[in-house]
């Protein structure tokens, strides 16, 4: 047995409530029960209150890990800069047009090599333990 209720819409909710019926074939009532009960439901709130909980956990994981990554990049490329400044001698005016295209050929070089690299799936920071910037009484936000 059903008992009719009369309610009320906002006029926009309500042509929403028609199109989904038209939509979905099923009637203006059927929408409602269902709403009705998900809203009732103490189930559901909690249902969408731990995938909530675990989506975040997820999304706070990958910005760990980008984090750490991008940590790990910028130290990477200081340090070999910081290297590179204070090992490379500077070259006379006369040797500046040679150099330019030996650097050239240098960096077409290690662009195919990053390239092979990369898409063989190979990285610098897998071969980065985790717990790296932890060890020895270091931080993980450094």
């Amino acid at each position: 047995m059903r008992v009719r209720l009369n309610v009320y819409f906002p006029p926009e909710l309500a042509r929403q409530v028609s199109e989904l019926a038209i939509r979905r074939r099923i009637s203006r009532s059927a929408i409602v029960e269902a709403a009705v009960a998900s809203w009732m439901s103490p189930d559901g709130a909690d249902r969408m209150e731990a995938a909530f909980a675990r989506r975040l956990d997820r999304l706070s994981r990958q910005v760990q890990r980008l984090e750490r990554n991008t940590g790990l990049t910028t130290e990477a490329l200081a340090l070999f800069v910081r290297f590179w400044l204070a090992v490379t001698p500077p070259l006379p005016d006369e040797d500046h047009a040679a150099a330019q295209i030996k650097g050239r050929k240098r960096y077409e070089g290690f662009v195919e090599t990053l390239g092979r690299r990369y898409a063989s799936g190979k990285s610098l920071l897998d071969e980065i333990p985790e717990d790296i910037a932890t060890r020895d009484g270091g931080s993980a936000d450094t």
